[in-house]
């Protein structure tokens, strides 16, 4: 397996906001209705800035680092078997061109362009971009997670009936869903943003302590559970597995350190 350099990330910066600006913003709040297409379910939609900004990011991004590939989420609702690039030894590029479509769609604000970079089922590095806001949380394993030049840190330890979160009932069985919206109510205060984008954004900026999702697609996830690593966080799987990009399955859990982790997995799942 070769390793190549990891790719310098204020360029890539720089090209998720160009790509946003160029391929996404334009589209905020004109689409036509045949500009919007759903996709598996009412609420999955596609519109023709997703497609847009993957086709740019796939090329100016995989053109970054020679040798690598890309994992899309327009590419995989496409063809399934993209997917199986994580599993090889090529470094992978995961790109989310439009995470909360549903928001950017309905005119919402709350989207996001997620990119991360994977190599041997590990993420390496990752971006959360937010074009409206332009401004861009961005980390290197190891190298701590900053936004605009100032260092992200996740919110102080709390107990569970002091957290602020998102903690999401979409995508599992009905036993845990009720279990959930049972439990959810002894959590501080609780608000999804339909977009896990925002959702990472607040826990890095501290405004969150805690999130939980259950559909662990990579373009949602990979550069959110680095980031916020890096920041200071403690994520797992409720079963107490460590999250990687090449996990879909699930429930993930986040938390601002393992202690807390711990409170709140076994309030919410034990």
């Amino acid at each position: 397996m070769t390793t190549p350099a990891l790719p310098e990330p204020d360029r890539v910066d720089a090209i998720l906001r160009e790509v946003a600006e160029a391929d996404i913003l334009p589209y905020f709040r004109q689409l036509t209705a045949d500009q919007v297409r759903q996709k598996s379910r009412q609420d999955d939609l596609v519109t023709v800035a997703d497609e847009a900004a993957e086709r740019s990011l796939t090329r100016r991004l995989s053109a970054l680092v020679p040798g690598s590939v890309v994992v899309g989420e327009e590419a995989v609702a496409a063809d399934r078997g993209v997917l199986d690039r994580l599993f090889g030894d090529d470094p992978v590029w995961v790109i989310d061109p439009v995470d909360g479509t549903l928001n950017f769609a309905s005119g919402r604000p709350a989207f996001a362009v997620i990119v991360a970079y994977v190599q041997g089922g590990e993420t390496l590095a990752g971006w959360i971009h937010d074009p409206l806001g332009r401004r861009t949380a961005m980390g290197v394993r190891g190298q701590g997670a900053w936004m605009e030049g100032r260092r992200l840190s996740v919110a102080p330890p709390a107990d569970v009936g002091s957290m602020i979160g998102a903690i999401s009932t979409r995508f599992c069985d009905d036993s845990l869903s009720r279990r959930l919206k049972d439990r959810v109510q002894a959590i501080g205060r609780t608000s999804c943003l339909a977009s896990a984008a925002h959702e990472y954004l607040r826990l890095l900026d501290g405004s969150y302590h805690c999130t939980a999702y259950h559909r662990l697609m990579p373009w949602d996830h990979a550069a959110g559970v680095l980031l916020h690593a890096e920041a200071g966080g403690y994520a797992a799987l409720a079963d107490g597995t460590p999250y990687a990009p090449t996990r879909f399955g699930g429930s993930l859990l986040m938390a601002p350190d393992a202690q807390s982790w711990t409170r709140l997995r076994d309030h919410l799942f034990g």
